[in-house]
């Protein structure tokens, strides 16, 4: 995600990184060569390439543009769905963190021993749900605070974020069977967890459900047809002013349905992606604190305008 202050007038028109131009920069070169080429054809012999009237392509934009501005508002309600969802599982996990806090006063011992697996076991599932959602993403985070005796279960679950849920469960209901937490106790922690699995499958939904194919691929093609006829419509009005309209009118298409592509995917890589790895290791850094360790990172800051 791009993390910067707003920057000026001059610098706005300059800025690469976070910018869908350079995704886009080939087809709008292409569609700014195809103009050129038009003007210069019915220049040349207006017979071959016709004057065509403007009105019906000043029409299709329009409807072409508010088409465009449902996915967008589609897609980026996608993307703020999914920060929500994080921003709930930061909250759940501090929330965990506290209501822990009775198991320091149950047993002097055991009791800090349940708590420390317990918030590790949290401070693990951030990080696997990372790798659920981002694949390619690897789980050294993951294994660094995961007991030694779940690895072999971890590696082989098919869900390895709902493995350590259930890993948290058992060890709720071991708790719960020694007497160590009162049955109004066993079900506020769980309760907690209950709601990371609600987040667990929240996120899931966003990532196994994208916006309907059909309505992307209408929109794909209505605005690439668009961008190839509308020289036709204005080489005669504008002349050789019209390369460079086309290709404004191109970028600002072309950008959208990019631009789109990136927010209906949340959990990705791109530069508007969001940054779910600085929010695990924001979650890791509260509860390592929660734990009373000293030796802690700084929270995650971004590098080049960037947090991933």
């Amino acid at each position: 995600m791009i993390v910067r202050d707003r920057p000026n007038l001059l610098k706005l028109f300059f800025i690469l990184r976070g910018s869908v131009i350079q995704r886009i920069f080939p087809q709008v070169l292409f569609v700014f060569g195809l103009s050129a080429f038009v003007v210069w054809a019915h220049r040349f012999d207006p017979q071959i390439v016709p004057s065509v009237n403007s009105g019906p392509f000043a029409l299709l934009g329009i409807a072409l543009s508010v088409f465009l501005g449902f996915r967008n508002n589609a897609c980026y309600d996608r993307w703020w769905e999914a920060r929500k969802d994080w921003g709930q599982l930061i909250f759940t996990s501090r929330d965990l963190a506290r209501q822990t806090l009775i198991l320091d006063e149950a047993d002097e011992t055991s009791g800090k021993a349940a708590r420390r697996r317990l918030l590790n076991l949290t401070i693990a599932f951030a990080h696997a749900l990372v790798c659920h959602l981002r694949p390619g993403h690897h789980a050294t985070r993951t294994l660094a605070r995961m007991p030694d005796d779940l690895v072999p279960g971890y590696t082989a679950s098919r869900n390895p974020p709902d493995f350590l849920l259930r890993e948290m469960g058992r060890n709720l209901a071991g708790l719960r069977a020694s007497g160590t937490v009162s049955d109004f106790q066993w079900t506020l922690l769980d309760g907690t967890v209950g709601k990371m699995s609600a987040t667990l499958a929240a996120c899931e939904r966003i990532r196994n459900t994208p916006v309907p194919f059909g309505y992307t691929l209408l929109l794909h093609r209505t605005a690439y047809l668009f961008c190839f006829l509308l020289p036709f419509g204005f080489a005669d009005a504008l002349g050789w002013a019209t390369p460079f309209v086309t290709a404004l009118v191109a970028y600002t298409f072309f950008g959208l349905d990019a631009l789109g592509d990136e927010l209906e995917e949340p959990f990705g890589v791109l530069p508007n992606d969001l940054p779910i790895v600085a929010l695990a290791e924001t979650i890791e850094i509260n509860l390592r604190e929660a734990l009373g360790e000293a030796d802690l990172p700084p929270l995650p800051q971004p590098k080049n305008y960037m947090l991933m």
